[in-house]
């Protein structure tokens, strides 16, 4: 059983995970701005076997809020051992690249509030010497590409911030997880034509599970993505550049 704070917990990935881990009879406090997702999501949750529900209504650019729900999290679970930030975006590039305040705000939801709520829950952490970081990046965050180098920068950046914390926390016991998906069949994706790359969240979210559950480090879901950005992030940049990626 896990005390669990989800960030972002009406996207299509936290709500999968949640699941997994309410039949566990794990305790949630879950985070997202839709007052009424978050409801159903909270009964679903229940109805799966968890043990406590606990909702707040928050948006992730509330950057002022992230401290108190976090310590919020810990007073309504009696604790906390888990995190999961799970909220994001997916700009449009070409808005991005015609307009800087469009930019800024695309980064801002995928990198600035995922740092800022890691930052305070990660000195929570420190402090009782146990728990596990979570954040949810993306394959995208490996190299930069022109059709979607705004939210692959995000993504890198929060890869990046991740290494650093792995390295400032290991000694205390905190475990720090970076999840790098590929492809997955999402609202946010409905717009995309599929095929044989893509996944569902039931099949991502299996193994971020078991990546929690093993303390992995990173973990690229499904595993075939590790071979395929490896061989792109090979690639040398005088001909990467030429590529229409």
């Amino acid at each position: 059983m896990r005390r669990l704070m989800i960030f972002g917990a009406t996207s299509a990935l936290a709500q999968a995970t949640a699941r997994r881990f309410a039949m566990d009879g794990s305790r949630f406090f879950l985070v997202a701005r839709d007052r009424d997702k978050l409801a159903a999501v909270a009964d679903d949750l229940r109805v799966r076997g968890a043990t406590l529900v606990t909702v707040a209504v928050a948006d992730a650019l509330d950057f002022h809020r992230h401290e108190a729900l976090v310590d919020g999290a810990f007073t309504a679970l009696d604790g906390l051992d888990t995190l999961l930030v799970s909220h994001g975006s997916l700009p449009d590039q070409t808005a991005c690249q015609q307009d800087v305040e469009t930019l800024r705000r695309e980064f801002d939801v995928n990198a600035l509030a995922v740092i800022s709520v890691l930052t305070h829950a990660a000195n929570r952490f420190a402090r009782q010497g146990f728990g596990s970081l979570v954040a949810i990046g993306s394959v995208a965050g490996d190299r930069g590409r022109q059709s979607n180098y705004v939210y692959g920068a995000a993504k890198g950046a929060v890869a990046i911030f991740m290494q650093g914390l792995r390295n400032r926390l290991h000694g205390c016991g905190v475990h720090v997880l970076t999840v790098k998906p590929g492809f997955v069949d999402t609202p946010m994706t409905a717009a995309f034509p599929k095929g044989v790359l893509w996944a569902t969240p039931q099949q991502v979210t299996r193994g971020i599970h078991r990546a929690i559950e093993k303390r992995r480090d990173v973990v690229y879901l499904p595993g075939f993505w590790r071979p395929v950005m490896g061989v792109l992030r090979a690639v040398p940049e005088a001909l990467f550049k030429r590529l229409r990626l």
